[in-house]
């Protein structure tokens, strides 16, 4: 049976080694390649990786952004987000961008160990810290979508704009790089033919949006 291949994801060296000396335990995996930025990690995942274990906030942008390129570019890797992030837009927006996993970094090494091994068999899996959530959103009626020329991720940079929350708040609760929230800003009001973010507010919450 192959070793189950691991990529380590994480900004913060003292984590990031100390989950590689964990793995470097348990029998049947094996970590081939370790990165600390979204740059280093599209350059060590290969399509002979099984799993990455992805943080969110990265030097160099988001873990949000890195698992969306890791699973267009590679669709048979599987993504297992470990964040301090417990909050439910972290978990839809991880994901939405196809993450098979989502782990809070306090997991005991029991569940991070049943959390790989479950998502490199093709299963998902959410920590028990966060199931809750989980179950909370996808029992949630889901009302009609408003703005059906946006994007799903731009319908929802354009209700925190109409909660009147700034791109720096918009970048954390989404856990997007700024650049990628301007991006979606600039997107948002391309296409509704809006002038500016004060027209946005205005529009958005005449269509029940901000609430």
């Amino acid at each position: 049976m192959n070793s189950i291949a691991v990529v380590v994801v994480d900004d913060h060296p003292v984590f990031r080694l100390g989950v590689v000396a964990l793995l470097s335990t348990l029998d049947g995996v094996e970590v081939v390649a370790q990165a600390s930025s979204v740059a280093e990690s599209l350059e060590v995942v290969t399509d002979d990786v099984d799993v990455v274990l992805m943080d969110l906030e990265l030097g160099d942008g988001s873990g949000i952004d890195a698992t969306r390129a890791v699973c267009e570019r590679f669709p048979g890797v599987r993504v297992l987000v470990v964040t301090m992030h417990e909050d439910e837009d972290s978990l839809l927006a991880s994901i939405r961008a196809g993450a098979r996993g989502y782990l809070v970094k306090g997991a005991d090494p029991d569940e991070v160990e049943r959390a790989i091994r479950a998502v490199a068999h093709g299963d998902m899996i959410v920590g028990a810290a966060v199931a809750a959530k989980a179950l909370t959103a996808v029992s949630a009626p889901r009302s009609p979508a408003v703005f059906p020329e946006l994007t799903e991720r731009e319908r929802e940079v354009l209700d925190l704009i109409a909660r009147g929350h700034d791109n720096a708040t918009i970048s954390r609760r989404l856990v997007l790089s700024p650049k990628t929230v301007r991006n979606h800003v600039s997107n948002v009001l391309g296409k509704l033919g809006l002038p500016d973010r004060s027209a946005a507010i205005v529009r958005a919450r005449e269509a029940g949006l901000g609430g």
